[in-house]
């Protein structure tokens, strides 16, 4: 509940931010939101690699690395594409029934989008498959100057942060005289009709701390009841462990989707894929050996299959909420997957 909430707050005040900064609203999705719930996790992934006193204790960032994108690819995108299918069906029920959507034309008709939005999230795909391949490989080789090759991690994401706001805001002018979604109040200054820029800042900046702190409890929490149930560390760590993680990036979707910003819900899980596939692998590379175990291949495998699935389903635009929630199914297959490689 506390991560729900906090959430609320915070895609509330990054709204906000992205107009006072001029980004258009894909980057608040891609850009902003993804980089503040994902910074966060990229912060324990480089005190796990950099105090680790063994060669084991370094790998947990690695795990680290590869479970965040697997998690978002398969069960962020899935939470998402049910959410969308509830509401279709709840907004149906309203009109059945004499009264009105809660908004949202992407959430009430079949497909998701028109050509153009499904243009732009394919890019984002096209972008993170090829570097996420690339960092697969590298796990599975090994030479002297492998960790040189982390600074091209960064380089990616900083070329992809660039690109992201440069066609942002080009595609914001080009949009001039479309329906523009109007902010909610900010709910620090819920009666100002147009807040103070302190009040932005500090309701994001203490939003995501509060994000950080109650997901870290909850992994810290799964920690435990992991061996309760039975669990292994090693299962609680791959299968249970990257869904607690990344809960912040699906409650944003959740409450984006609720709220009928099919767009920037989207945007959100794709931009922090994209961090996930560079920054925790920069540091990662740099700091330890980056080699990768059957389980953290097949975590690999599982992700770049629920990718290519919905590179097909954009491709072809032929995204719908029910097939968008099949992207779940994956990880299914990574969990059953694990238990010969376990085993």
């Amino acid at each position: 509940m506390a991560i729900y909430l906090s959430c609320e707050w915070f895609v509330n005040a990054v709204e906000w931010l992205g107009e006072r900064l001029n980004v258009g609203k894909m980057a608040v999705g891609t850009i902003l939101a993804a980089f503040g719930t994902a910074l966060p996790e990229s912060v324990v992934t480089l005190v796990a690699v950099t105090t680790g006193a063994t060669d084991e204790a370094k790998d947990i960032g690695v795990g680290a690395a590869m479970g965040g994108p697997l998690a978002l690819a398969t069960v962020a995108y899935g939470v998402t594409g049910t959410m969308l299918l509830l509401k279709r069906r709840r907004d149906r029920a309203l009109v059945a029934t004499g009264g009105s959507g809660s908004g949202g034309v992407g959430a009430a008709s079949e497909a998701l989008g028109d050509e153009r939005d499904m243009r732009r999230l394919a890019k984002d795909q096209k972008w993170f498959l090829p570097i996420f391949i690339v960092k697969v490989a590298l796990g599975l080789v090994a030479f002297a100057f492998k960790p040189a090759l982390g600074v091209l991690f960064f380089a990616a994401y900083a070329a992809y942060f660039w690109r992201e706001i440069r066609n942002s805001r080009a595609a914001e002018g080009s949009l001039d005289g479309e329906e523009e979604d109007e902010l909610e109040p900010l709910k620090l200054q819920p009666h100002a009709a147009s807040p103070a820029t302190w009040a932005v800042l500090l309701q994001t900046l203490a939003s995501l701390a509060v994000i950080f702190v109650a997901a870290h409890a909850f992994v810290g929490q799964l920690d435990s009841i992991g061996p309760m149930l039975g669990l292994s560390a090693t299962v609680t760590a791959l299968l249970l462990s990257p869904v607690a993680t990344e809960l912040p990036e699906i409650m944003n979707a959740v409450i984006w989707v609720r709220q009928g910003k099919i767009k920037l819900a989207l945007a959100n899980i794709s931009g922090s894929m994209m961090i996930q596939a560079t920054v925790p692998s920069g540091i990662g590379l740099i700091f330890t050996r980056w080699h990768f175990d059957g389980a953290l291949l097949w975590s690999g495998l599982i992700t770049m299959a629920a990718i290519g699935y919905l590179l097909l389903t954009m491709r072809t635009h032929r995204l719908t909420p029910a097939r968008l929630a099949v992207t779940a199914g994956f990880y299914v297959v990574f969990a059953l997957g694990l238990i010969p490689i376990l085993g």
